[in-house]
C-alpha cells in the first residue's frame, strides 16, 4: 500500500485478526490476538497477518474489474458488496487454516500460505467476476420465450 493508506490496511488486517480470533473462540479453539498476530496461548506459535495477506490486493484488482465493466451503478455495487464479502470470507478461513497449520506442520504451512491459499484466494476473485457477468449478460438478454 502507498505510504498515506498504510495505516488504513493496518487497521484492517487488526480488524480481520479479531475477526478471526472471535471465530476461533466461537468454534471452542483458544487463541490470543495481539494487534495483527494471533497466538496459540499453550504452544505460543503464532502467524501475524501482514501487509499483502490482509486480501486487499486481490479486492482492489477486483473492485476495478467490476468498475471498469459497462454495467449499471446498482449492479457494479452489488457485486462490489459480495465480492468484497466473498474475498475477505475466504479470506478469513484462510488466515485461520494458516494458524492452525503453522501450529502442527510448517511444511504444510509454507505450502499452503505460499501456494495454495494464493492461488485459491485469485480464483475465488475471478469466480465472482465470472459468476457477476455472468448474471449481467443474463439479466440485459431479452426473453425469447414470452
Amino acid at each position: 500500500m502507498t505510504p498515506p493508506l498504510r495505516p488504513v490496511a493496518m487497521r484492517f488486517s487488526r480488524s480481520l485478526v479479531t475477526a478471526s480470533g472471535a471465530l476461533i473462540h466461537l468454534c471452542g479453539g483458544n487463541v490470543l490476538v495481539e494487534g495483527s498476530v494471533l497466538r496459540d496461548p499453550s504452544t505460543g506459535l503464532a502467524i501475524e497477518m501482514k501487509d499483502g495477506c490482509n486480501g486487499l490486493n486481490v479486492t482492489l484488482l477486483l473492485c476495478a474489474a467490476l468498475l471498469a465493466f459497462p454495467a449499471s451503478s446498482s449492479h457494479k455495487a452489488k457485486g462490489l458488496f459480495i465480492g468484497c464479502v466473498a474475498i475477505q470470507s475466504v479470506n478469513l478461513l484462510r488466515f485461520i487454516s494458516l494458524f492452525y497449520l503453522r501450529q502442527y506442520n510448517q511444511a504444510w504451512f509454507d505450502f499452503a500460505h505460499e501456494y495454495l491459499w494464493e492461488s485459491l484466494i485469485m480464483l475465488d476473485a475471478l469466480a465472482v467476476f465470472w459468476i457477476w457477468v455472468q448474471k449481467l449478460s443474463r439479466s440485459r438478454m431479452p426473453d425469447v420465450h414470452a
